[in-house]
């Protein structure tokens, strides 16, 4: 597994606060930082905390996991909307919005998946990840809503402090 990690910064001025993991075309992985984040971070705790949980979307596996679905509800919503008379406009759309549903299947697991190892590889550096993840009590909570991408803050804390307890 390529763990050639390129680190980059969104300098744009009007981003929110965010870190996300990609890959670039010849398949290096890419974690990007808005200079929002990191000007939100109170210590060197939560910036190594969000690079470790972005570093474990990607040893994961969870980009290809989220293309896989993605792929997988956009056959199902095709079909249906094709088996029930849809026209080629229509099982275009369902196509689409397959393909959404199916992206945000497991996405809260998936950041879950992320905590559990970002908290082991942000201890294993020799950082806090209790002292990081105290950066989920300053962003927005995304609750528990059906399609959300991103479980509560609470429930992320916690397995973080799980985690921890279990080092």
């Amino acid at each position: 597994m390529n763990c050639d990690f390129r680190i980059v910064i969104d300098d744009r001025p009007d981003m929110p606060p965010n870190a996300f993991q990609t890959v670039d075309e010849q398949g290096r992985p890419i974690i990007a930082f808005t200079l929002a984040l990191i000007a939100d971070a109170q210590n060197v705790d939560e910036l190594a905390f969000v690079l470790a949980h972005e570093a474990a979307h990607h040893i994961a596996g969870h980009l290809d996991r989220q293309r896989q679905n993605a792929t997988v509800g956009a056959l199902v919503f095709g079909q249906l909307a094709g088996v029930t008379g849809g026209g080629d406009e229509a099982v275009r759309v369902a196509q689409e919005l397959g393909a959404q549903v199916g992206a945000r299947t497991y996405s809260k697991d998936f950041e879950l998946e992320a905590d559990v190892l970002g908290t082991r590889i942000a201890a294993r550096a020799g950082y806090d990840p209790l002292r990081g993840a105290e950066f989920f009590f300053r962003i927005p909570d995304p609750g528990d809503r059906f399609l959300g991408t991103h479980p509560p803050n609470a429930e992320r804390f916690e397995v973080v402090r799980r985690t921890v307890a279990g080092l």
